[in-house]
């Protein structure tokens, strides 16, 4: 594929070495072969391996990318990708994080594809580009700063129009659970102490180009509207969450929330939503409004003001909310926030889940406003869920000093007042810094990988964060009702709640045996961090009929490809060719950047086409944006070479060929819950052992990889242009024979 001149890309990689404020420029050409976003980051980070790297080594490269339609105006293109190393993950193994709003345009508007980031500054500073003049600016002024005021202050400098990626508190002391963000509550997490090590604090982009498309304005309008007859809603919900006069169908697990009785009640002249038609194109941004998912419809009625989203998004999934308690009562410098998904849910699971009531809406508005200003990372709800969880356990009182424990404020907690929140996560961002021991807090924001024996047994975590010799803290465990825990050695991996998944790597429960049975357990094997793939939860969560879905998987990947939640059959091809479809598709549009909350596009709101939907939009975006024609399995193609370059560079890190035994490996738990339930009864999550490993096997043949390690094979590596990758493995005998 000749891509030398191709439209889409902006044709050039911007380095910089904050060692020596320096920058300098590449041609994209060769890294075509990648895509873009995400396969940019990955083959940034294979050239650069170092074997023993830390994610704060200040050789250590982070790179923030975007794909070839990203700044192009096709639907929904507006993600950022971040990748680096991770001190979240044991071995500080490679990830990606994501955000939505505007920088990648910016960036790409400016010139870069991608800005790749080395070194380490002497001094905090900030990078200012503008279009092509780049220059090092002082940081003293903004170093300490909360996100907002960062934001305010350095579009004050650059210009309004200017798009921040930038760190706070939590990045700035080294916390490990903490953000890269961006303006309008769009966060990527796990990789802000690798800005802060570098004592960067942002980089503010001003992008006055364009981005160049091969197509005509008329092809590609023409594409816009085919999309906006497929699309639906967040997670691409396609029917409507409650019964609308034109609805065939509606599901109330649907994120089609916009309808009768939804209103923006915090606008000037509040909107009453009404019906919103699946073939009114002026009401596609008003059907996700999900606030009242957040809050409850009496509630969010009272505080959404209005959706807001990215980049050429129609969708608008984020919720901009009015709250003037955060100003009158907790003495916040707003009332307003601007959020979605775990931004306000992570707040609610820190203290407790309580149901929708005021108390609700000021823990979450306040909670978010903290997370964001502070820059603290929830690792997809890992840290609020063992916060939560160890209260419930009467485990602080046992892990704490007396007087650490004593100073907290647990009456606020028990009386759900976000006045707790303040404290809460001025702890975990400020880390060693914040007043007293604070072991509560440097806990929380260090990987729990750290705080674990092999068994997931916590050690003493006073002497763990003392640099001392931690043995097995004896916990007394205070609720019994759980037979998978009682009388039993309390580990975080045989303990539901907490939502341990991936033994392995730590990594939190999200979109794995709780939604897809073996599909989304298989998911969560091979990626280093939460896989955030959306692939298999935008079928789920559709709202279409089941037999209708059941249809629809079975035509792409066979029959027993797609079993309802709670209700699992056991292990077969179709479920293992759907399992690799996901990974392949969430890597695509990890490297387009297109968003994954709404891709793939497998059904439609359109009664009309049978509500299917199309899955070659990409390939049609790519090849009018490109000018390369492109068809979907090639462009599949392009995106699997990534996912084996990310596996490959897993096992180069790690030096363990061995993926089955030592990264794709699930905790107890996910077998053992349920006691009275077996595998495949109506009603529960669980695995089974044998099962899963079948599963493997399976999905490591659709892979082509080898099947007793799980490493790939040098006829796969090379099937993909990947030959100097299976050298390099073999020069480290990392390569199966």
């Amino acid at each position: 594929m000749n891509t030398s001149n191709a439209g889409g890309w902006a044709g050039k990689i911007l380095h910089i070495n904050l060692s020596n404020y320096t920058s300098w420029t590449e041609s994209t050409d060769a890294y075509h072969q990648f895509i873009g976003g995400m396969g940019i980051g990955y083959k940034v980070l294979w050239d650069a391996h170092r074997d023993g790297a830390k994610a704060t080594d200040a050789d250590t490269p982070l790179v923030i990318s975007a794909g070839p339609l990203t700044g192009s105006g096709a639907i929904c293109t507006g993600r950022t990708t971040i990748t680096s190393l991770n001190p979240v993950v044991r071995g500080d193994l490679i990830t990606d994080g994501h955000f939505g709003g505007h920088f990648s345009p910016s960036m790409k508007y400016a010139g870069y594809d991608a800005i790749v980031v080395r070194g380490k500054s002497a001094a905090p500073v900030w990078i200012k580009i503008v279009d092509d003049q780049v220059t090092f600016e002082n940081g003293n002024d903004v170093w300490g700063m909360g996100m907002f005021d960062t934001f305010k202050h350095l579009n004050q400098k650059v210009g309004a129009g200017a798009q921040i990626a930038a760190i706070g508190p939590a990045g700035e002391n080294l916390v490990s659970q903490s953000t890269i963000q961006t303006q309008g509550g769009h966060s990527a997490g796990g990789h802000g102490a690798v800005f802060g090590a570098k004592k960067l604090k942002a980089i503010a982009v001003l992008g006055t180009g364009s981005v160049t498309i091969a197509a005509s304005n008329e092809a590609m309008r023409e594409l816009d509207d085919h999309v906006l007859g497929i699309i639906g809603a967040n997670n691409q919900g396609v029917v409507p969450n409650q019964p609308q006069s034109w609805a065939e169908h509606h599901h109330k697990g649907s994120r089609w929330r916009g309808g009768p009785g939804v209103t923006w009640g915090t606008k000037d002249n509040p909107i009453e939503i009404g019906e919103t038609p699946w073939h009114d194109k002026q009401k596609v941004g008003l059907r996700t409004s999900m606030a009242e998912m957040y809050f409850g419809r009496e509630e969010a009625n009272k505080i959404m003001k209005r959706s807001g989203g990215c980049h050429a998004c129609p969708v608008r999934c984020f919720c901009e909310l009015k709250n003037p308690r955060m100003k009158e009562k907790y003495k916040l410098p707003t009332e307003h926030i601007t959020n979605v998904c775990l931004g306000l849910l992570d707040p609610w699971y820190v203290m407790g889940k309580p149901g929708n009531s005021v108390e609700r809406t000021d823990i979450q508005t306040v909670g978010a406003y903290y997370m964001d200003d502070l820059g603290v990372w929830s690792a997809y709800g890992q840290l609020s869920h063992l916060m939560r969880e160890f209260v419930k356990r009467d485990f602080w009182q046992q892990l704490l000093p007396a007087e650490e424990y004593a100073a907290i404020n647990w009456a606020q907690y028990k009386a759900l007042d976000a006045s707790f929140l303040k404290d809460f996560y001025y702890r975990v961002a400020l880390g060693k810094n914040y007043q007293g021991s604070n072991y509560l807090g440097r806990f929380l924001g260090e990987g729990l990988y750290k705080f674990i024996n092999d068994d997931g047994q916590l050690l003493d975590i006073q002497a763990v964060l003392d640099g001392r010799s931690a043995a097995v803290m004896p916990l007394v465990f205070a609720l019994d009702k759980d037979g998978a825990l009682k009388n039993k050695p309390y580990s975080v991996f045989t303990d539901p709640a907490i939502n341990i998944f991936n033994r392995s790597m730590v990594g939190a429960l999200h979109h794995a045996n709780e939604s897809a049975a073996q599909v989304g357990s298989l998911l969560q094997t091979v990626f280093n961090r939460d896989a955030q793939c959306h692939s298999h939860i935008n079928l789920i969560g559709c709202g279409l009929p089941h037999a209708k879905i059941v249809e629809v998987a079975e035509s792409y990947w066979g029959k027993g490809a797609f079993d309802k939640v709670k209700h699992y059959t056991p292990m077969n091809q179709a479920k293992a060719k759907f399992a690799k479809w996901c990974l392949v598709k969430n890597v695509l549009h990890d490297s387009l950047t297109v968003c994954n909350w709404v891709f793939p596009l497998l059904v439609s709101p359109d009664k009309n086409r049978g509500y299917l939907g199309d899955s070659s939009i990409e390939a049609q975006m790519f090849t009018l944006v490109t000018g390369l024609q492109t068809s979907e399995q090639q462009l599949d193609d392009m995106a699997e070479s990534v996912l084996h370059l990310h596996r490959a560079l897993t096992i180069l890190q790690m030096k363990q060929m061995d993926q089955r035994n030592h990264h794709d490996v699930l905790t107890e738990w996910v077998y053992d819950m349920d006691p009275t339930k077996s595998f495949g009864d109506e009603g529960t999550i669980k695995m089974d052992r044998a099962d899963m490993q079948l599963a493997l096997d399976m999905f490591y043949a659709e892979m082509g990889w080898d099947k007793a390690t799980g490493a790939p094979t040098r006829a796969t590596l090379e099937k993909f242009k990947l030959g100097f990758v299976a050298d390099e493995l073999a020069k480290h005998k990392l390569l199966p024979r």
